[in-house]
């Protein structure tokens, strides 16, 4: 996830952590946000920051679930993912199959 963070943002997360169980992946990203969506939080556009986000995952969604999927080695029968603007912090969950 920091990985693709850093590729698709132009910045990786401060921190992550992943947990893993036989059912989902969960990796929480802290400190995610980039300059300009700080400056529209800031401004009193957290919501749009959390739209843009949340079609962006949609956007990539066979690629994040794909990714966990390889390391996995087990198909991703779902993910979701959802940000939190204080803490700044992202959860993504993916369900295996």
């Amino acid at each position: 996830m920091v990985a693709m963070h850093r590729e698709y943002f132009g910045r990786g997360p401060g921190a992550a952590k992943s947990f893993v169980n036989d059912e989902m992946v969960v990796c929480v990203l802290s400190d995610i946000y980039t300059q300009v969506e700080r400056t529209l939080i800031r401004a009193g556009q957290a919501e749009h920051v959390r739209q843009t986000r949340a079609l962006h995952h949609r956007a990539l969604e066979d690629e994040y679930k794909s990714r966990v999927e390889r390391i996995m080695d087990r198909p991703v029968a779902a993910f979701h993912s959802v940000v939190h603007v204080d803490p700044d912090v992202a959860i993504e969950v993916f369900l295996l199959g």
